[in-house]
């Protein structure tokens, strides 16, 4: 080694990260984007990571409705500056717009979309956990934490966080099928507090609670979503949360020093619908279960 600090070149590889606050590296080595239209115009362009971006979709992610007087000349401008902090050969001119000419692995976005796609064709075997906790690992945030531009925030955005969310759900009921159910009431807590009004993860966390023999805390959170979704939506939770609920009031507390509570352990179906059940184990014990019932 001679002690030299290594260059990036444009042949060094540009790995850029978007599922929480923006992180470029070329080569292994950061590269500081600090423009605020400079990091919406590499995010557009790294969401969409080998497929070519018009012009106009640029300008729009960049300036919304209140376009520049030449919003193409604008948008070169804005390539040419990005080019330099990135590598000129990393961005193709083509006939309509511009492209990231990176693999699609290399940014996080795409690889989380084809890893949750490889997942749902993996349902029911052992390949489908690993492939999505290795997607989960992508998260490290608010997508696109940093940049600032509305066209993302609304186009790409919410599908992004339903497909985190849906993993994240699918996650829960293979572990608690498992019976993993203590490793994911952290994981659930935060969630159900950044997504207050979505059931479907409510509802486990609520399964969650029970499994662990925290009924009472179980019952009270249910309590607070019913009155939030009274004030908020004028509506009374599913009847899914209610089948929860219910479960949860029929198997009152777990006695000191029982064994863990029975959960369901068989193939999960493609599509179905989920069930909770409590009843009576061995020795009196109540138990809280999961159930897949293919519609």
């Amino acid at each position: 080694m001679d002690g030299r600090t290594h260059q990036p070149t444009d042949r060094d590889e540009l790995s850029i990260a978007l599922l929480g606050p923006l992180e470029v590296r070329r080569g292994g080595v950061p590269v500081r984007i600090t423009a605020g239209r400079l990091r919406a115009l590499l995010a557009v362009l790294a969401v969409c990571a080998g497929e070519a971006v018009t012009v106009e979709r640029l300008a729009l992610a960049l300036w919304g409705e209140e376009l520049p007087g030449n919003a193409r000349r604008s948008v070169q401008t804005y390539v040419t500056r990005l080019r330099r902090a990135i590598g000129r050969a990393a961005i193709r001119t083509t006939p309509d717009g511009y492209l990231l000419d990176v693999d699609p692995g290399q940014v996080d976005v795409p690889r989380f979309r084809a890893l949750a796609a490889e997942a749902a064709r993996a349902r029911g075997t052992a390949a489908e956990r690993a492939l999505m906790e290795e997607a989960g690992r992508l998260w490290r945030g608010t997508p696109f934490e940093g940049v600032g531009s509305d066209w993302l925030r609304a186009a790409v955005t919410p599908a992004l966080q339903e497909l985190h969310l849906s993993a994240v759900e699918r996650r829960v009921d293979l572990g608690l099928a498992e019976g993993r159910h203590g490793e994911l009431v952290a994981e659930l807590l935060a969630l159900a507090a950044r997504h207050p009004l979505r059931e479907s993860l409510w509802g486990r966390l609520l399964v969650v609670l029970g499994a662990c023999g925290r009924q009472a805390e179980a019952l009270a959170l249910y309590e607070r979503l019913r009155r939030r979704l009274a004030d908020e939506l004028g509506t009374d939770p599913s009847p899914e949360l209610r089948r929860i609920h219910a479960s949860l009031l029929r198997a009152g507390p777990r006695p000191r020093g029982t064994a863990g509570v029975a959960v369901f352990t068989g193939v999960v179906e493609p599509r179905t619908e989920l069930f909770v059940v409590s009843g009576t184990a061995g020795e009196g014990r109540r138990f809280l279960a999961l159930v897949w019932s293919p519609v």
